[in-house]
């Protein structure tokens, strides 16, 4: 093959991740060429409201999903955080890129930490997940929603919109935003997203070219510590509306799987813990989200 489609959204980050893939393939490849595809989805265009009242995340990778299906593009760059636990027939995660850094970050002036945010400050996220989390902590703080790209979020707390705002750490590396103010999070007072900071690469189930192609660039610790987190998100069925966390991380043969559901406003939330082994990580992660089922019950989720 002597070109290489690639679709990818239009937003600064999207088209980061994309052209590191693109580097990467090349670099693999020498003989190969890559082309963009830039492609508008729903979730771009529809800003001015929540995910949920417009159809929930895979709003992101619908019209992506469908050029590749169609034969369009060869293979398709995503945020792994923004994938759907069901793919449409067809088509498969074909490679999953190194993890970048799965914390979030709080962007603000002069604050080390959240005890230093003032009474009721106000905190600008669309994100479920981080708000339940926040005001689990911070009960007094007010949630301002927010959407669109890293830089609109910036440029909209430089406005004054909020005094502060959160994003992922992975996001502001890749595009280069070293300097933002403000602090990192731990991982235990701000539980990632499900696949925070990894980049999947979606391609025709059965394009084995492409597979093979692909190969090279798979990272088999993300894999299946993705793997773990999405089987854990699966099995609550989630969706925009309920605040659901997921991180696991490896340690030899080992894994640690920590998974977290919340009410929006943070007046409760169920937390779980589990250890097995790196061949158990889909089975660890469905036993994650049956336990912490069971304990909330259906009327949480």
């Amino acid at each position: 093959m002597a070109t290489i489609r690639i679709g990818t959204r239009k937003s600064p980050l999207a088209l980061a991740q994309a052209e590191e893939v693109s580097n990467r393939l090349r670099a693999a490849w020498p003989e190969l060429e890559t082309e963009l595809v830039k492609i508008t989805t729903s979730g771009d265009r529809f800003i001015d409201r929540p995910l949920a009242d417009i159809g929930g995340k895979g709003l992101f990778t619908k019209e992506i999903e469908e050029a590749l299906l169609a034969g369009d593009i060869d293979i398709a760059v995503h945020s792994m955080k923004d994938m759907p636990t069901l793919l449409p027939d067809g088509l498969t995660i074909g490679c999953m890129m190194e993890r970048e850094d799965p914390r979030d970050m709080l962007i603000a002036d002069d604050v080390r930490s959240l005890a230093d945010l003032p009474k009721a400050a106000r905190i600008g996220t669309s994100s479920l997940r981080r708000a339940a989390q926040l005001l689990m902590l911070r009960p007094d703080l007010v949630i301002v929603p927010f959407r669109g790209n890293v830089e609109t979020r910036i440029e909209k707390l430089k406005a004054g919109k909020a005094g502060a705002t959160m994003l992922a750490v992975a996001g502001l590396n890749r595009l280069g935003i070293m300097d933002a103010p403000g602090f990192v999070l731990d991982i235990h007072e701000c539980l990632p997203a499900v696949a925070q900071g990894a980049v999947g690469i979606e391609c025709r189930e059965h394009d084995a070219e492409i597979l093979g192609l692909l190969e090279p660039l798979n990272d088999p610790a993300t894999a299946i510590a993705v793997s773990c987190e999405r089987a854990f998100l699966k099995e609550l069925d989630g969706s925009c509306r309920t605040p659901i966390a997921g991180y696991a991380r490896l340690n030899g043969s080992e894994i640690h799987f920590s998974g977290l559901i919340a009410k929006p406003d943070g007046s409760a939330h169920h937390k779980i813990d589990l250890f097995g082994g790196i061949s158990d990580a889909l089975k660890l992660g469905k036993d994650a989200g049956e336990a912490v089922y069971s304990k909330a019950g259906s009327g949480f989720i």
